[in-house]
């Protein structure tokens, strides 16, 4: 998923579900890093995140207890990259997408890595009027764009 997302020095990134940070703490070498929020709703995955984040010189980023969107009320991210469980049921990713949806900037993209494309297919159709898909294995790499303030892509 990384080799195809490109940060730019005004992004404000989202590793949605950041387990032990890898996705975030990238992002965080390249962007300024208090540009970079991290959630997980397991305190062992933060506190691991954490220890990463000295290691890799860039402590200042936002690292976050949270149960989805619950534990920070920031919005404006650019970029929100997250690997949802996909093992257990849709209620998890559906909601990453919908309030996800909800704290993009416009113009702003969601990035989600799955094995089960059809789920995603219609969930980021319904919520962002589409989404570009990329395989990569026995992966799929989901890009939604937010194109409108509407959920399906309506103007408003």
């Amino acid at each position: 998923m990384l080799s195809l997302i490109s940060f730019t020095p005004d992004d404000k990134v989202l590793d949605l579900g950041c387990g032990y940070g890898l996705v975030g703490l990238y992002a965080a070498k390249l962007l300024p890093p208090p540009q970079v929020y991290l959630l997980d709703n397991d305190p062992s995955a933060i506190e691991v995140t954490r220890a990463n984040s000295v290691l890799n010189g860039v402590p200042e980023v936002n690292t976050i207890l949270s149960d989805g969107f619950s534990g920070t009320r920031d919005t404006g991210f650019t970029k929100i990259i997250s690997n949802p469980p996909y093992h257990v049921d849709f209620s998890v990713p559906k909601h990453f997408i919908e309030k996800g949806f909800n704290r993009l900037s416009l113009g702003g993209a969601m990035w989600m890595v799955t094995k089960r494309r059809p789920w995603y297919d219609n969930k980021l159709r319904s919520i962002f009027g589409g989404a570009k898909v990329h395989g990569m294995g026995d992966y799929y790499v989901f890009e939604a764009i937010k194109r409108s303030t509407q959920y399906g892509g309506r103007a408003g």
